[in-house]
Protein backbone atom coordinates (compact mmCIF):
# COMPACT_ATOMS: atom_id res chain seq x y z
CA UNK A 1 0.00 0.00 0.00
CA UNK A 2 1.13 3.62 -0.65
CA UNK A 3 1.33 5.53 2.71
CA UNK A 4 2.13 8.68 1.15
CA UNK A 5 -1.40 9.99 1.95
CA UNK A 6 0.00 13.66 2.23
CA UNK A 7 0.21 14.67 -1.30
CA UNK A 8 -3.72 14.13 -1.23
CA UNK A 9 -4.12 17.02 1.02
CA UNK A 10 -3.63 20.14 -0.21
CA UNK A 11 -3.75 22.26 2.60
CA UNK A 12 0.11 20.73 3.64
CA UNK A 13 1.15 21.87 0.29
CA UNK A 14 0.16 25.20 0.63
CA UNK A 15 1.51 25.53 4.45
CA UNK A 16 4.76 23.05 4.05
CA UNK A 17 5.93 24.09 7.80
CA UNK A 18 2.59 23.10 9.38
CA UNK A 19 2.49 20.33 11.46
CA UNK A 20 -1.10 19.81 12.49
CA UNK A 21 -1.80 18.32 15.53
CA UNK A 22 -5.75 19.10 16.06
CA UNK A 23 -7.48 16.25 14.79
CA UNK A 24 -9.71 15.52 17.16
CA UNK A 25 -11.26 18.98 16.53
CA UNK A 26 -11.53 18.63 12.90
CA UNK A 27 -9.61 16.76 10.43
CA UNK A 28 -8.20 18.02 7.33
CA UNK A 29 -9.86 17.82 4.03
CA UNK A 30 -8.39 14.98 0.76
CA UNK A 31 -8.42 16.59 -3.06
CA UNK A 32 -11.14 13.85 -3.29
CA UNK A 33 -13.67 14.67 -1.23
CA UNK A 34 -13.28 18.41 -2.37
CA UNK A 35 -13.20 17.36 -5.69
CA UNK A 36 -16.69 15.24 -4.93
CA UNK A 37 -18.14 18.54 -3.79
CA UNK A 38 -17.80 20.58 -6.54
CA UNK A 39 -18.58 18.13 -8.81
CA UNK A 40 -21.96 18.00 -7.58
CA UNK A 41 -22.80 21.74 -7.63
CA UNK A 42 -21.23 21.86 -11.05
CA UNK A 43 -22.71 18.47 -12.17
CA UNK A 44 -25.64 17.60 -10.12
CA UNK A 45 -27.11 20.84 -8.35
CA UNK A 46 -30.64 20.34 -7.91
CA UNK A 47 -33.04 20.06 -4.43
CA UNK A 48 -32.90 16.53 -3.90
CA UNK A 49 -36.42 15.10 -2.66
CA UNK A 50 -38.55 17.07 -4.65
CA UNK A 51 -38.31 17.35 -8.33
CA UNK A 52 -39.68 15.14 -10.97
CA UNK A 53 -36.45 16.70 -13.56
CA UNK A 54 -33.37 14.69 -14.44
CA UNK A 55 -31.49 16.90 -12.79
CA UNK A 56 -33.54 17.07 -9.50
CA UNK A 57 -33.55 13.20 -9.58
CA UNK A 58 -29.70 12.77 -9.84
CA UNK A 59 -28.83 15.09 -6.94
CA UNK A 60 -31.24 12.80 -5.04
CA UNK A 61 -29.48 9.81 -6.17
CA UNK A 62 -26.44 11.22 -4.86
CA UNK A 63 -27.97 12.12 -1.46
CA UNK A 64 -29.49 8.57 -0.94
CA UNK A 65 -25.72 7.39 -2.19
CA UNK A 66 -24.35 8.87 0.98
CA UNK A 67 -26.68 7.73 3.39
CA UNK A 68 -25.97 4.01 2.19
CA UNK A 69 -22.03 4.62 2.58
CA UNK A 70 -23.21 5.55 6.36
CA UNK A 71 -24.94 3.17 6.79
CA UNK A 72 -21.96 0.84 5.50
CA UNK A 73 -19.52 2.11 7.19
CA UNK A 74 -21.23 1.82 10.92
CA UNK A 75 -23.07 -1.51 10.36
CA UNK A 76 -27.00 -0.65 10.00
CA UNK A 77 -29.16 -3.06 8.68
CA UNK A 78 -31.27 -0.36 6.75
CA UNK A 79 -29.76 3.04 5.20
CA UNK A 80 -33.47 4.62 6.77
CA UNK A 81 -32.32 4.24 9.50
CA UNK A 82 -29.78 6.99 9.22
CA UNK A 83 -30.68 10.75 9.51
CA UNK A 84 -28.31 13.36 8.14
CA UNK A 85 -27.69 16.03 10.84
CA UNK A 86 -25.30 19.08 11.12
CA UNK A 87 -22.95 17.00 13.22
CA UNK A 88 -22.87 15.08 16.60
CA UNK A 89 -24.75 17.77 18.66
CA UNK A 90 -27.76 18.30 16.45
CA UNK A 91 -27.97 14.73 16.72
CA UNK A 92 -27.45 13.96 20.16
CA UNK A 93 -29.84 17.11 20.68
CA UNK A 94 -32.76 15.42 18.26
CA UNK A 95 -32.39 12.50 20.51
CA UNK A 96 -32.97 14.50 23.18
CA UNK A 97 -36.00 16.72 21.81
CA UNK A 98 -37.63 14.37 20.44
CA UNK A 99 -36.85 10.65 22.51
CA UNK A 100 -36.26 12.22 25.85
CA UNK A 101 -38.86 15.26 26.34
CA UNK A 102 -41.71 12.48 24.98
CA UNK A 103 -40.26 9.57 27.05
CA UNK A 104 -39.26 10.75 30.60
CA UNK A 105 -40.74 11.54 33.56
CA UNK A 106 -40.97 13.44 37.12
CA UNK A 107 -38.20 10.13 38.63
CA UNK A 108 -36.80 9.07 35.78
CA UNK A 109 -32.65 8.80 35.56
CA UNK A 110 -30.97 9.68 32.83
CA UNK A 111 -26.93 8.28 32.85
CA UNK A 112 -24.31 9.67 31.41
CA UNK A 113 -20.20 9.71 32.28
CA UNK A 114 -17.99 12.96 34.04
CA UNK A 115 -15.89 12.80 31.02
CA UNK A 116 -18.69 13.62 27.92
CA UNK A 117 -18.32 16.17 25.98
CA UNK A 118 -20.38 19.50 26.00
CA UNK A 119 -22.73 18.26 23.23
CA UNK A 120 -23.61 14.80 25.44
CA UNK A 121 -24.58 16.73 28.92
CA UNK A 122 -26.28 19.64 27.70
CA UNK A 123 -29.20 18.52 25.95
CA UNK A 124 -29.81 15.90 29.12
CA UNK A 125 -29.05 19.01 31.64
CA UNK A 126 -32.28 20.04 29.20
CA UNK A 127 -34.29 17.11 29.44
CA UNK A 128 -33.92 16.52 32.99
CA UNK A 129 -35.21 20.54 33.93
CA UNK A 130 -38.29 19.79 31.34
CA UNK A 131 -39.52 16.18 32.42
CA UNK A 132 -37.95 16.32 36.34
CA UNK A 133 -35.57 13.28 35.64
CA UNK A 134 -32.48 13.36 37.07
CA UNK A 135 -29.26 13.16 35.25
CA UNK A 136 -26.88 10.59 36.86
CA UNK A 137 -22.85 10.42 36.29
CA UNK A 138 -20.95 7.67 36.47
CA UNK A 139 -17.39 8.48 37.44
CA UNK A 140 -13.42 7.22 36.35
CA UNK A 141 -10.72 6.50 38.03
CA UNK A 142 -7.59 8.45 37.44
CA UNK A 143 -6.69 6.74 34.22
CA UNK A 144 -10.10 8.04 33.12
CA UNK A 145 -11.23 4.39 32.96
CA UNK A 146 -15.22 3.53 33.91
CA UNK A 147 -14.84 0.73 36.69
CA UNK A 148 -17.86 -2.21 36.32
CA UNK A 149 -18.66 -1.65 39.81
CA UNK A 150 -19.87 2.13 38.52
CA UNK A 151 -21.41 0.53 36.01
CA UNK A 152 -23.81 -1.25 38.10
CA UNK A 153 -24.72 1.01 40.49
CA UNK A 154 -25.54 4.12 38.46
CA UNK A 155 -27.23 2.04 35.90
CA UNK A 156 -30.80 1.02 37.70
CA UNK A 157 -33.99 0.32 37.32
CA UNK A 158 -34.79 4.09 37.52
CA UNK A 159 -32.52 4.63 34.50
CA UNK A 160 -34.20 5.33 31.14
CA UNK A 161 -31.64 6.65 28.90
CA UNK A 162 -28.24 6.44 29.02
CA UNK A 163 -25.53 7.98 26.66
CA UNK A 164 -21.58 7.97 26.62
CA UNK A 165 -18.98 8.79 24.48
CA UNK A 166 -17.42 5.56 22.46
CA UNK A 167 -13.81 7.72 22.57
CA UNK A 168 -13.25 10.56 25.10
CA UNK A 169 -12.07 13.86 23.43
CA UNK A 170 -9.95 14.76 25.97
CA UNK A 171 -8.26 11.65 27.36
CA UNK A 172 -8.42 8.93 24.29
CA UNK A 173 -9.94 6.51 26.72
CA UNK A 174 -11.87 3.53 25.30
CA UNK A 175 -14.77 3.37 26.89
CA UNK A 176 -16.50 0.02 27.44
CA UNK A 177 -19.79 0.78 25.69
CA UNK A 178 -20.40 -2.95 25.14
CA UNK A 179 -20.90 -3.43 28.72
CA UNK A 180 -22.58 -0.10 29.62
CA UNK A 181 -25.08 -0.75 26.41
CA UNK A 182 -25.68 -4.95 27.93
CA UNK A 183 -26.31 -3.06 31.47
CA UNK A 184 -28.59 -0.14 30.32
CA UNK A 185 -31.15 -2.90 28.34
CA UNK A 186 -31.21 -5.12 30.90
CA UNK A 187 -33.12 -2.18 32.97
CA UNK A 188 -35.26 -1.68 30.35
CA UNK A 189 -33.37 1.92 29.39
CA UNK A 190 -32.22 2.92 25.29
CA UNK A 191 -28.53 3.34 25.29
CA UNK A 192 -26.79 6.28 23.01
CA UNK A 193 -23.13 6.11 21.97
CA UNK A 194 -21.31 9.59 20.74
CA UNK A 195 -19.51 8.47 18.00
CA UNK A 196 -17.15 11.56 17.27
CA UNK A 197 -14.16 10.08 18.48
CA UNK A 198 -14.22 6.46 17.32
CA UNK A 199 -16.04 6.77 13.48
CA UNK A 200 -13.03 8.10 12.11
CA UNK A 201 -10.61 6.38 13.64
CA UNK A 202 -11.90 2.68 14.24
CA UNK A 203 -13.96 -0.40 13.08
CA UNK A 204 -17.68 0.41 14.41
CA UNK A 205 -20.68 -1.99 13.95
CA UNK A 206 -24.00 -0.63 15.63
CA UNK A 207 -26.02 -3.72 14.76
CA UNK A 208 -23.22 -5.60 16.77
CA UNK A 209 -23.10 -3.21 19.40
CA UNK A 210 -26.82 -3.04 19.43
CA UNK A 211 -26.85 0.32 20.66
CA UNK A 212 -30.19 2.42 20.17
CA UNK A 213 -28.55 5.27 18.79
CA UNK A 214 -25.46 6.38 17.64
CA UNK A 215 -23.76 10.08 16.39
CA UNK A 216 -21.34 10.95 14.20
CA UNK A 217 -19.69 14.49 13.08
CA UNK A 218 -18.52 14.46 9.23
CA UNK A 219 -15.81 16.95 9.67
CA UNK A 220 -13.78 14.70 12.32
CA UNK A 221 -13.47 12.06 9.03
CA UNK A 222 -12.11 14.27 6.12
CA UNK A 223 -16.05 15.33 5.28
CA UNK A 224 -16.62 19.35 4.93
CA UNK A 225 -17.90 21.15 7.89
CA UNK A 226 -21.43 21.09 8.58
CA UNK A 227 -22.75 17.36 7.91
CA UNK A 228 -23.19 14.19 10.39
CA UNK A 229 -25.39 11.32 10.96
CA UNK A 230 -27.44 9.96 13.57
CA UNK A 231 -28.07 6.49 13.01
CA UNK A 232 -31.54 4.76 15.35
CA UNK A 233 -33.21 1.92 15.40
CA UNK A 234 -36.21 1.96 13.75
CA UNK A 235 -38.87 1.16 15.81
CA UNK A 236 -37.64 3.70 18.41
CA UNK A 237 -37.64 6.51 15.10
CA UNK A 238 -41.12 5.70 13.74
CA UNK A 239 -42.84 5.86 17.47
CA UNK A 240 -40.40 9.66 18.09
CA UNK A 241 -42.25 12.76 16.93
CA UNK A 242 -39.88 15.33 14.59
CA UNK A 243 -36.82 17.59 15.82
CA UNK A 244 -38.22 20.26 13.47
CA UNK A 245 -41.28 20.71 11.16
CA UNK A 246 -41.31 22.67 7.81
CA UNK A 247 -40.16 21.43 4.07
CA UNK A 248 -39.78 18.12 2.97
CA UNK A 249 -40.70 16.28 6.39
CA UNK A 250 -44.25 16.52 5.97
CA UNK A 251 -46.64 14.03 3.99
CA UNK A 252 -50.07 16.31 3.84
CA UNK A 253 -50.36 19.48 5.21
CA UNK A 254 -53.77 20.70 5.97
CA UNK A 255 -55.19 24.34 7.11
CA UNK A 256 -55.14 23.08 11.56
CA UNK A 257 -53.13 19.74 10.97
CA UNK A 258 -50.23 17.70 8.61
CA UNK A 259 -49.03 14.30 8.68
CA UNK A 260 -45.42 13.58 8.67
CA UNK A 261 -43.02 11.90 6.01
CA UNK A 262 -41.67 8.19 6.35
CA UNK A 263 -38.18 8.00 8.29
CA UNK A 264 -35.94 9.18 7.77
CA UNK A 265 -37.09 11.86 5.98
CA UNK A 266 -39.63 13.23 8.96
CA UNK A 267 -36.47 14.00 10.38
CA UNK A 268 -34.90 15.88 7.71
CA UNK A 269 -36.70 18.98 7.95
CA UNK A 270 -36.21 21.53 5.01
CA UNK A 271 -33.52 22.00 2.12
CA UNK A 272 -31.03 19.42 3.28
CA UNK A 273 -26.98 19.75 3.15
CA UNK A 274 -26.58 17.47 -0.08
CA UNK A 275 -23.53 18.55 -1.05
CA UNK A 276 -22.07 18.02 2.81
CA UNK A 277 -23.98 14.28 2.51
CA UNK A 278 -21.63 14.21 -0.88
CA UNK A 279 -18.92 14.83 0.54
CA UNK A 280 -19.21 12.55 3.67
CA UNK A 281 -20.10 9.67 0.74
CA UNK A 282 -16.74 10.65 -0.58
CA UNK A 283 -14.88 10.77 2.86
CA UNK A 284 -16.13 7.43 3.63
CA UNK A 285 -15.04 5.98 0.16
CA UNK A 286 -11.29 7.38 1.32
CA UNK A 287 -10.83 6.02 4.59
CA UNK A 288 -12.34 2.72 3.26
CA UNK A 289 -9.39 2.73 0.58
CA UNK A 290 -7.17 3.17 3.33
CA UNK A 291 -8.62 0.91 5.13
CA UNK A 292 -9.58 1.46 8.83
CA UNK A 293 -7.14 -1.19 10.37
CA UNK A 294 -4.64 0.55 8.70
CA UNK A 295 -5.77 3.98 10.62
CA UNK A 296 -6.35 2.06 13.62
CA UNK A 297 -2.72 0.43 13.98
CA UNK A 298 -0.95 4.10 12.51
CA UNK A 299 -2.39 6.30 15.07
CA UNK A 300 -1.31 3.61 17.55
CA UNK A 301 2.24 3.88 16.17
CA UNK A 302 1.97 7.58 16.67
CA UNK A 303 0.40 7.84 19.73
CA UNK A 304 2.83 5.45 21.17
CA UNK A 305 6.12 6.88 19.77
CA UNK A 306 4.76 10.69 21.28
CA UNK A 307 4.13 9.87 24.63
CA UNK A 308 7.67 8.14 23.93
CA UNK A 309 8.82 11.09 23.34
CA UNK A 310 7.36 13.62 26.13
CA UNK A 311 8.53 11.16 28.91
CA UNK A 312 11.76 12.89 27.62
CA UNK A 313 10.95 16.09 28.97
CA UNK A 314 10.40 15.46 33.11
CA UNK A 315 8.20 18.71 33.10
CA UNK A 316 5.43 17.03 31.10
CA UNK A 317 2.25 15.40 32.83
CA UNK A 318 0.12 13.40 30.96
CA UNK A 319 -3.08 13.48 31.59
CA UNK A 320 -5.10 9.74 31.53
CA UNK A 321 -3.64 6.30 31.46
CA UNK A 322 -0.12 5.64 32.12
CA UNK A 323 0.29 3.54 28.55
CA UNK A 324 -0.14 4.49 24.76
CA UNK A 325 -2.84 2.28 23.97
CA UNK A 326 -4.54 4.06 26.70
CA UNK A 327 -4.84 6.91 24.41
CA UNK A 328 -6.61 6.40 21.01
CA UNK A 329 -5.12 9.25 19.00
CA UNK A 330 -5.74 12.26 21.80
CA UNK A 331 -2.54 12.91 23.95
CA UNK A 332 -3.64 15.60 26.78
CA UNK A 333 -0.53 17.31 28.82
CA UNK A 334 0.26 20.12 30.74
CA UNK A 335 3.40 21.74 31.09
CA UNK A 336 5.10 22.31 34.58
CA UNK A 337 4.73 26.29 35.33
CA UNK A 338 3.06 26.96 32.29
CA UNK A 339 -0.22 27.78 31.16
CA UNK A 340 -1.79 25.46 28.68
CA UNK A 341 -2.80 28.91 26.45
CA UNK A 342 0.64 29.91 26.48
CA UNK A 343 2.12 26.49 25.21
CA UNK A 344 0.23 26.33 22.07
CA UNK A 345 0.81 30.05 21.67
CA UNK A 346 4.05 29.63 21.66
CA UNK A 347 3.85 26.51 19.77
CA UNK A 348 1.51 28.37 17.02
CA UNK A 349 4.94 30.53 16.65
CA UNK A 350 6.87 27.19 15.48
CA UNK A 351 4.05 26.57 12.80
CA UNK A 352 2.55 23.64 15.26
CA UNK A 353 -0.87 23.66 15.87
CA UNK A 354 -2.40 22.27 18.91
CA UNK A 355 -4.95 22.67 20.92
CA UNK A 356 -5.48 24.61 24.71
CA UNK A 357 -8.63 24.72 26.82
CA UNK A 358 -11.12 22.90 28.64
CA UNK A 359 -11.79 21.21 25.28
CA UNK A 360 -16.15 21.24 26.30
CA UNK A 361 -15.63 19.14 28.80
CA UNK A 362 -15.77 21.03 31.77
CA UNK A 363 -17.30 18.73 34.40
CA UNK A 364 -14.02 16.52 33.65
CA UNK A 365 -11.47 18.63 33.98
CA UNK A 366 -13.06 19.96 37.45
CA UNK A 367 -13.06 16.50 38.49
CA UNK A 368 -9.36 16.19 37.81
CA UNK A 369 -8.57 19.45 39.61
CA UNK A 370 -7.26 21.47 36.52
CA UNK A 371 -8.80 24.21 34.51
CA UNK A 372 -7.39 23.86 31.06
CA UNK A 373 -5.43 21.28 29.12
CA UNK A 374 -3.39 20.98 26.02
CA UNK A 375 -4.10 18.14 23.40
CA UNK A 376 -1.99 16.62 20.71
CA UNK A 377 -4.27 14.91 18.29
CA UNK A 378 -3.03 12.37 15.24
CA UNK A 379 -4.65 10.98 11.85
CA UNK A 380 -2.98 8.38 10.04
CA UNK A 381 -1.40 11.36 7.59
CA UNK A 382 1.07 12.56 10.30
CA UNK A 383 4.71 11.49 10.81
CA UNK A 384 7.01 10.62 12.91
CA UNK A 385 9.07 13.45 11.63
CA UNK A 386 6.33 15.86 12.72
CA UNK A 387 6.12 14.28 16.01
CA UNK A 388 9.82 15.54 16.48
CA UNK A 389 9.39 18.64 15.72
CA UNK A 390 6.32 19.33 17.86
CA UNK A 391 8.97 18.23 20.85
CA UNK A 392 11.49 20.13 19.70
CA UNK A 393 8.85 22.73 19.98
CA UNK A 394 8.12 22.21 23.57
CA UNK A 395 11.71 22.05 24.52
CA UNK A 396 11.54 25.04 24.16
CA UNK A 397 8.52 26.74 25.92
CA UNK A 398 9.75 26.87 29.26
CA UNK A 399 13.02 28.86 28.37
CA UNK A 400 10.80 31.26 26.33
CA UNK A 401 9.04 32.07 29.85
CA UNK A 402 12.39 32.54 31.71
CA UNK A 403 11.99 29.10 34.06
CA UNK A 404 14.70 26.29 33.70
CA UNK A 405 14.25 22.91 32.17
Amino acid sequence: MNCDFRTDFPIFSKYPEMVYLDNAATTQKPRQVNEAVTRFYEEANANPLRGVYDLSVKATEAYESAREKVANLIGAKDASEIIFTRNTTEALNLIAYSYGLSHLHEGDEIVITIMEHHSNILPWQMVARQTGAKLVYMMIDKEGRISPEEIETKITDRTKIVSIGYVSNVMGVLNPVEAVIKKAHSVGAIAIVDGAQSTPHMKVDVTELDCDFYALSGHKMLAPMGIGALYGKMKLLLEMPPFLTGGEMIEYVEQQSATFAEVPHKFEAGTVNAGGAVGLGAAIDYINSIGLDYIEKREAELVKYMIERMGELPYIEIIGGSKPCDHHGIVTFMVKDVHPHDVASILDEQHVCIRAGHHCAQPLLKFLGVNATDRASVYFYNTEEEIDRFIDALTKVRGYLGYGA
